[in-house]
């Protein structure tokens, strides 16, 4: 059932069995899991189908620090959350993601890495990651490169001992935005409230059982939520922001009594590593397994990371290395003047217009000419990159491209000093905003060094080429501003409510009924894009919440929740 919240009067109490705030990939998977069962569940989101701007703009946020995206821009107000957003060209006209599960080093606490390490391992973690692969509608779960080879995508023959070859699977962004929502939409027990803002969770007085949400509609009607479950599922931003706004029985906010909520904020910053140039140009016609590409209709990219052990030896932060073909410096200023000028075309910004742009196009004619044609008839792109693939389908690339941009997607150590506070602006709503504390360590960067220095090395000793690092003022080049959307740890997961949030089910310590869904409650991030972990947790909380409710006395839920049995 559809719901328009602002239609809904105001000042009554809508009751319900389960509430989940938030229909972003968390959110979504969470109710999807009670379709066919008695329970009611309510699933309430800020937006609606589509895209309004005085919802978005609710997300407007202010940040302290080093530069890093506009926060309004990387957080969608609408059903499906910012599956809408994705933009990953995966043919056949679609759009999507990239996936891959975390590591086994990624759930361990690792000497010379403070604040890691998860209260689960990644094995207990396995059977979920494989139910989040079919959720997600990614192919099989297998992440190594066997899978994926034939006698044209082979991988590169690297000493396995220092380096790795693995494979990013991608899928469609419209599964969850789109598909999923029809399915919740039918299912006689689950109700979507659309255009409506949680505003506060209220709790009984003793502050150990959540009681109902009070939740507001940018119209001006405001009424509340009651059941007996609450789970936020608002990303990695607006779960802690929820939180600390929830201050009216405690002044900290809910789950904050040691001042944890908003703490330790991390993202995967991309690190622009430089060139790799091949010792052989044929190279450039064997590297099919790292372009994106579909093989058996599932869309992946090769990709290298680094052996576990090594990393556990050298004390090394998670890292990826992925390899984007180019054309010469002089061919490659041409297309991105090229690019921008078009952009300022189309959106009649004339003013951007410069003569140093017509300059860098003339240079660099032969490859602009070429790119423009191949762009028009064979579905190739300007400049490849994270958005599209493709480039290895085409022969001669030897004559195309003349090296490889490498790009890492980095771990970011957990750090309390970063951090998400409530700032004195407030929203329409009457809500505080949000102020991001965010700075890139010296440390981090330094430990992402060495691990860039063991590829460049097993690069050179396997013959395959030169990686010639490209540092800035010493230091690993780091994308600006930086930021990659993958919000985390600001709600992180800890058996110890003096260093985490949530404990190993996700449930707000001190409080019997309130839970948290998302990359908020991760401890340590690794470099992989955080969906398939996110779905892949969000279906053992639903597996949670349904087992506990079977065991009504015996659980730390409460005896206020109903047995949930299954619809036959």
């Amino acid at each position: 059932m559809l719901k328009d919240a602002r239609l809904i009067c105001a000042d009554q109490v809508i009751e319900t069995e389960v509430c989940i705030v938030g229909a972003g990939a968390a959110g979504i998977t969470l109710a999807r899991e009670f379709i066919g069962y008695k329970t009611k569940v309510c699933l309430v989101e800020s937006g609606g189908l589509e895209f309004d701007p005085q919802t978005q703009a609710l997300a407007e946020a202010s940040t302290v620090g080093d530069p890093f995206l506009p926060l309004k821009d990387i957080r969608h107000r609408m059903f499906g959350g910012n599956s809408n957003l994705w933009s990953i060209k995966i043919g056949k006209g679609q759009k999507g993601v990239r996936y891959a599960p975390l590591d086994e080093i990624d759930f361990e606490k690792r000497d010379g890495l403070p604040y890691s390490g998860w209260p689960i391992e990644r094995s207990h973690l396995e059977p979920y990651y494989k139910r989040a692969q079919s959720v997600c509608q990614a192919g099989p779960f297998a992440y190594d490169p066997d899978t994926w080879e034939n006698e044209q995508a082979k991988r590169l023959p690297v000493n396995e001992q220092q380096m790795l070859s693995a494979v990013f699977h991608f899928g469609r962004g419209n599964v969850f935005s789109q598909e999923y929502r029809d399915e919740l939409i039918k299912a006689d027990n689950i109700t979507v409230l659309l255009n409506l803002n949680a505003v506060e969770i209220e709790t009984n007085e003793s502050v150990r059982t959540a009681t109902r949400l009070r939740v507001a509609s940018l119209q001006g009607n405001q009424f509340w939520i009651a059941a007996k479950v609450f789970i936020l599922a608002q990303g990695g931003l607006e779960n802690p922001r929820t939180l600390l706004m929830s201050n009216r029985q405690q002044m900290a906010g809910l789950g904050n009594q040691h001042d944890v909520v908003g703490r330790y904020f991390m993202d995967h910053p991309l690190v622009q590593g430089g060139d790799f140039i091949p010792a052989d140009a044929n190279l450039f016609n064997k590297m099919s397994l790292y372009d994106l590409r579909r093989v058996n209709d599932v869309p992946v990219l090769g990709y290298f990371k680094l052996p576990q052990e090594l990393m556990r030896r050298e004390q090394l932060v998670n890292i990826s290395t992925v390899l984007f073909p180019r054309p010469s410096k002089r061919q490659l200023k041409a297309i991105e003047s090229f690019k921008a000028m078009a952009q300022a075309l189309v959106h009649r910004k004339f003013s951007q217009l410069s003569t140093k742009e017509f300059v860098n196009i003339i240079g660099g004619i032969d490859y602009v000419m070429l790119a423009s044609y191949l762009a028009a008839t064979k579905n190739q792109s300007l400049l490849h990159g994270f958005h599209r693939g493709g480039w290895s389908e085409l022969p001669n690339n030897q004559k195309r491209f003349k090296v490889f941009e490498v790009i890492h997607q980095v771990e970011q150590l957990p750090n309390p000093a970063n951090r998400v506070v409530l700032s004195k602006e407030r929203d329409p709503l009457g809500c505080q905003k949000l102020e991001l504390h965010w700075r890139w360590d010296t440390d981090n960067a330094l430990n992402i060094q060495r691990s860039q220095k063991i590829v460049a090395q097993e690069f050179a000793s396997s013959g395959l080429g030169e990686y010639r690092i490209e540092y800035k003022e010493g230091l690993p080049k780091l994308g600006i501003p930086s930021g990659t959307a993958h919000h985390m740890g600001t709600t992180r997961m800890h058996i110890d409510p003096k260093q985490g949030v949530v404990d190993e089910n996700c449930q707000v310590h001190g409080i019997s009924n309130l839970f948290i869904a998302g990359s908020s409650v991760f401890p340590t991030g690794g470099y992989a894009n955080p969906t398939l972990t996110i779905v892949a947790l969000s279906i053992r909380l639903a597996d949670w919440i349904k087992k506990s409710t079977e065991l009504v006395g015996t659980t730390n839920l409460g005896s206020g929740l109903r047995t949930m049995e299954k619809s036959k």
